[in-house]
């Protein structure tokens, strides 16, 4: 047997051993009853313990490093084959030799990606969790759980107010987010989060130009949150990203998860940031179905309130950039992939919860 053909047949193998793994994925991410009780309780529980007791102590992220490396990486194989291109030093062998190296890298870091995580977009959603019952909310729900928010936005910051308290440091942020994970674990046991390790992100000024407040890496299980934005944003966006460590993938359960464990706690700050984003996104609903009520709610804010809304957009519209299409849709088509066909309004589906939560027990 010449070379070339041993050389033919050990690249059908590989791709044959990872299409079959692939495969294997896909069927067993099938069956969320599968996904719940073998990987989300178990095994992955297992490798999220495990990362964030290898790597949580450390003061940055090794995951940021790791993106950085890649991206590094992907420059200098850009400036290589512009190079090659240049000199004319291309051919059907490189063409076929860089397909196939691309194609097992894909395959691999899907497999990775999967096994660490991706996995968990398949399981029991919160919902079921909880035996909430999911319906299709009209004008009136959504009117009924806006006017509970603005409540409870407009009582959270009156209390902030009134306590003058400086903001906390982002450790001790951090510190406060997990405190909430041990309260909330005291009525869902399901919820326990330990350890505890959250960071800041390395990449917190590109994120302001890339819309994103915070993060979870799939790869070393860590979760990152961009410090840059402004601070009432953060408590809420580290209860989110914890959820995600605790294998909540989809961003509508992740932001379910954090609005259980900031307001299990006692802490004014996380029921304040929580409500706020809670509030906008439910009033973004209403104004689809009824603009008039919508416009009518957001002016009942307190004018402390109005003032954090006015930074926000404020803060947005000095970092918009002619990228951020694009970067919706590529996002968006990330979540579409991944169980999440609404694309960049996933996070605003947390409303059917809260509505169904509600109902159930009566407050929110």
């Amino acid at each position: 047997m010449n070379v070339r053909n041993k050389v033919t047949k050990r690249r059908l193998a590989w791709i044959g051993g990872l299409t079959l793994a692939i495969i294997f994925i896909k069927i067993f991410s099938t069956n969320a009853e599968w996904v719940e009780e073998a990987y989300s309780t178990k095994v992955y529980a297992v490798f999220s313990s495990f990362f964030r007791i290898l790597l949580g102590w450390l003061p940055f992220s090794i995951g940021d490093i790791l993106y950085l490396l890649v991206i590094v990486w992907f420059i200098w194989k850009l400036w290589r084959f512009s190079a090659k291109l240049f000199k004319r030093k291309l051919n059907r062998k490189w063409f076929g030799n860089t397909g196939y190296r691309l194609l097992i890298i894909g395959m691999m870091v899907y497999i990775i990606f999967n096994i660490f995580w991706g996995i968990n977009y398949n399981r029991k959603s919160i919902a079921e969790q909880l035996n909430l019952e999911l319906a299709k909310r009209d004008t009136a729900d959504l009117k009924t759980i806006e006017r509970l928010l603005l409540q409870k936005v407009n009582e959270s910051k009156q209390a902030l107010i009134n306590q003058q308290a400086p903001y906390p440091s982002n450790k001790e942020l951090f510190k406060r987010a997990v405190a909430c994970y041990r309260q909330v674990k005291k009525s869902y046991p399901f919820l326990s989060y330990k350890p505890g390790s959250v960071k800041s992100s390395m990449f917190g000024l590109l994120g302001n130009y890339f819309g994103f407040t915070g993060y979870y890496n799939p790869f070393t299980g860590e979760a990152q949150v961009n410090t840059l934005v402004p601070k009432f944003i953060l408590p809420y966006t580290t209860s989110h990203e914890i959820a995600h460590q605790l294998g909540y993938a989809k961003e509508e359960e992740a932001n379910f998860v954090g609005y259980l464990a900031a307001t299990s706690s006692t802490d004014t700050l996380f029921h304040y940031s929580t409500y706020l984003d809670l509030f906008v996104y439910a009033n973004r609903q209403l104004f689809f179905v009824d603009s008039t009520a919508a416009k009518d709610f957001a002016t009942q804010l307190l004018p402390a309130v109005k003032a954090d809304i006015i930074e926000w957009r404020e803060f947005l519209r000095k970092h918009k950039n002619p990228l951020e299409p694009v970067i919706r849709w590529a996002y968006g088509n990330y979540l579409r992939a991944n169980q999440q066909p609404k694309g960049m309004t996933s996070y605003d589906e947390v409303i059917a919860d809260l509505i169904a939560f509600y109902k159930k027990y009566g407050r929110i």
